[in-house]
């Protein structure tokens, strides 16, 4: 398995291709803010070919290049239905105060392509299996990818702001909920093997069993208002 990816653009979010090896198809995941550059010269280096973008949801920092992307390789772009409308109008997604930091004279387009992903539903992409989960609590249409490991390799997450390292996506933009994104935790990580390998959208990478003993988050019981991470 191969599994590459850089924080791209000034929110750092991170993005991802995965591939079964080098030289061949692969998957993109989350190509954020000025993330062309960087993503075509790790393609080149790896001889990889991209089949799709996956979007873990649709704030600007994690979608931001995914239509130029998906243009230029012809490919579809898949994201949940609920966050959709996010493709060509993000500022939905934002406060008011960033939306008028961000887009002075910037506009967006859905791909010419886009599918929409359903809770429990297996993509079998490049020659992988990718399961989707919706974990809605940082926005409506949040949702992470899980690849299956194998003897030698563990299970890996994609978990977009869902889960950080110590931390968990922040809820106070529209369509975040503190209370949903805990359930999110509870009944899509939790259950998970404790060297389930977690890449997230912001900072490095961790592990569920890491998070299920550190993450005060994912200890809590009873909701309550949280601070977070990621835009």
């Amino acid at each position: 398995m191969l599994i590459a990816g850089f924080p791209a653009g000034s929110f750092q979010a991170n993005c991802y291709v995965v591939a079964p090896a080098a030289g061949e198809e692969c998957v993109i995941v989350d190509p954020g803010q000025n993330a062309v550059g960087d993503l075509d010269d790790l393609l080149r280096e790896h001889r990889l070919k991209p089949v799709a973008v996956l979007v873990t949801h649709g704030h600007i920092d994690h979608m931001w290049s995914v239509a130029p992307v998906c243009g230029a390789r012809d490919v579809p772009a898949w994201i949940h239905p609920e966050d959709r409308d996010l493709l060509s109008d993000p500022g939905k997604g934002l406060s008011l105060t960033t939306r008028q930091q961000l887009f002075g004279g910037l506009t967006f387009t859905e791909p010419d392509d886009v599918r929409e992903l359903a809770d429990g539903e297996v993509l079998r992409l490049a020659g992988m299996e990718l399961t989707v989960d919706h974990t809605p609590g940082h926005t409506r249409g949040s949702v992470t990818f899980r690849l299956p490991g194998t003897d030698e390799i563990p299970d890996v997450m994609f978990s977009g702001d869902l889960l950080f390292a110590g931390s968990i996506g922040r809820t106070d933009l529209p369509g975040g909920d503190y209370p949903t994104i805990l359930r999110s935790l509870a009944v899509k990580c939790l259950p998970l093997p404790d060297d389930t390998v977690v890449l997230p959208g912001h900072g490095p990478q961790t592990t569920i069993g890491r998070e299920r003993a550190t993450n005060p988050y994912l200890a809590e019981a009873a909701p309550h208002a949280g601070p977070g991470r990621g835009l």
